[in-house]
């Protein structure tokens, strides 16, 4: 008897250390590491224990586990943004984090709840993928969503041929099953198992994303570089918007891009930057730039307003993806500060708009909206041909969060076949190509003007028009086939 106990709690360990090891290569996959190659194998220990695993309630846990390990080191970021900008201190900050990692390890235990009984059937390896991509789906709709597993591949030029037909969640398709059929062999099963790897042939027949796509427009990107934990005077308030307006006009171009801003420069609120804002709108042609507009009911949204060569206002988009303690607390973490010190939480947009600039028409997404597949785009179905990102990621420190987000809006602009220019208040501003190339970049933690060079593109790609109904298919088709056998059992 005591060697069967020793026996259950060596396979109990073992299969711990699996999970937490597909969790660590998850991590190392992504930045800040970059080891990228590792992500079409990152699942397969997990999978090879919960193949071998029949208690639900073990590979829940083990799913749980790899959940909290992996959201805990991928976004450290966020300790440090509550604890440095929303007052919460060491053991606040520490505590409210640790609470998001365990709860946000559910999607991850879920999946590994499911994913135990589909090892161990013949079409596994399809299976297995489309529960992992289907559930990865549903961040984006149940509260924080960021780095997709398919992120990884965004220089791998063959599976990278799916973003702009089924987007991200199709590499991370790919990826889950690559794992799946690595771990299927491990465990010793019929190589039968193996057959659906015939169908990424396909990934070959597909057009190869195109690039080197010429340039033909111009526009100012300003990088104020403001610190976000200023304390605001109106003489301060004042000297930095002489200083933003004096570089809007160091160069010449027909479009002036700020990013959003860290400091009390409302343009619904205050005549004199209204003035200064109409004033180099009409200097260029066109100025883009990130504000805080108003409800009717005075409610704070988070917004973008673009002003045209009168100085009028050509067009607003009121930011609709919310940011997570930022701008809004959850209901669960009621006891947490807000990282901004708005009167009140923000309240969300409700509608995309694209906002025309002459020949070119903008869809303007604002920071964390970056990591919305499907709400960016929308921007391009509704007729954008540029993306532009506004952004503030001061509030990240010098973490690796600015590159996680960086790489995140490269994915985007590959599924949308647009240039986007992501202009941010110190770090990373940059252009990135419809290949998701990064073409120019500004110097981090500066303060900085460049002229950046970009083009509109009018073809819209299949997943700009249809969206993301791979990814929902794929949760639909996975959660009847890892159902079906509960329901024979309960039948027997």
């Amino acid at each position: 008897m005591p060697e069967i106990f020793a026996l259950y709690y060596r396979r109990l360990a073992l299969h711990t250390l699996l999970a937490l090891l597909s969790a660590a290569l998850l991590l190392l996959a992504l930045p800040r590491f970059d080891i990228r190659w590792l992500a079409p194998f990152a699942l397969a220990p997990l999978l090879f224990a919960l193949a071998r695993t029949p208690t639900a309630w073990l590979r829940f846990l083990y799913g749980w586990s790899a959940g909290i390990f992996f959201w805990f080191f991928l976004c450290t970021w966020i300790q440090f943004v509550l604890e440095a900008h929303g007052g919460m201190g060491v053991w606040g900050s520490w505590g409210s984090f640790l609470l998001f990692a365990i709860l946000k390890g559910l999607h991850l235990a879920v999946f590994a709840w499911l994913a135990g009984p589909l090892m161990r059937r013949w079409y596994a390896v399809p299976a297995v993928a489309a529960l992992w991509t289907g559930l990865e789906r549903t961040h984006a709709t149940f509260g924080f969503t960021w780095l997709d597993l398919g992120n990884a591949g965004i220089d791998m030029s063959v599976p990278l041929r799916l973003a702009p037909f089924i987007g991200v969640y199709g590499i991370s398709f790919v990826f889950a099953m690559l794992s799946a059929g690595v771990a299927c062999v491990a465990l010793r099963y019929s190589r039968k198992r193996l057959i659906p790897f015939l169908a990424l042939a396909v990934l070959w027949l597909l057009p190869a994303i195109p690039q080197g796509m010429r340039t033909s427009e111009d526009a100012l990107m300003v990088q104020p570089n403001i610190d976000p934990d200023l304390e605001w005077t109106s003489a301060m308030r004042e000297r930095t918007e002489q200083q933003l307006t004096a570089l809007s006009n160091a160069l010449p171009a027909p479009l002036v891009i700020w990013p959003e801003l860290p400091a009390p420069l409302y343009f619904y609120n205050d005549p004199e930057f209204h003035r200064t804002a109409a004033e180099v709108a009409r200097r260029h042609g066109y100025f883009l730039f990130g504000t805080v507009a108003f409800t009717g009911a005075r409610q704070p949204l988070n917004s973008a307003v673009l002003l045209g060569p009168e100085g009028q206002e050509a067009g607003r988009y009121d930011k609709i993806e919310l940011v997570p303690f930022g701008e809004y607390v959850p209901p669960v973490f009621g006891f947490v500060n807000r990282v901004t010190q708005e009167a009140g939480d923000f309240v969300p947009g409700t509608e995309i708009k694209v906002l025309p600039a002459g020949r070119n028409r903008l869809g303007v997404f604002i920071c964390y909206e970056s990591a919305f597949p499907n709400l960016v785009r929308q921007f391009t179905k509704q007729g954008a041909n540029v993306l532009v990102n506004l952004s503030n990621d001061a509030y990240f420190g010098r973490s690796e969060a600015r590159e996680q987000h960086l790489l995140i809006a490269r994915m985007r602009a590959i599924e949308n076949r647009r240039f986007l220019i992501r202009a941010t208040n110190d770090g990373f501003s940059a252009v990135i190509d419809p290949a998701g190339r990064i073409v120019q970049a500004l110097p981090a933690y500066q303060q900085v003007v460049a002229r950046v060079r970009y083009a509109p593109i009018e073809e819209t790609t299949f997943y700009a028009r249809h969206g993301d109904w791979f990814a929902w298919g794929c949760l639909a088709v996975a959660l009847i086939l890892a159902c079906s056998p509960i329901k024979n059992r309960a039948r027997k």
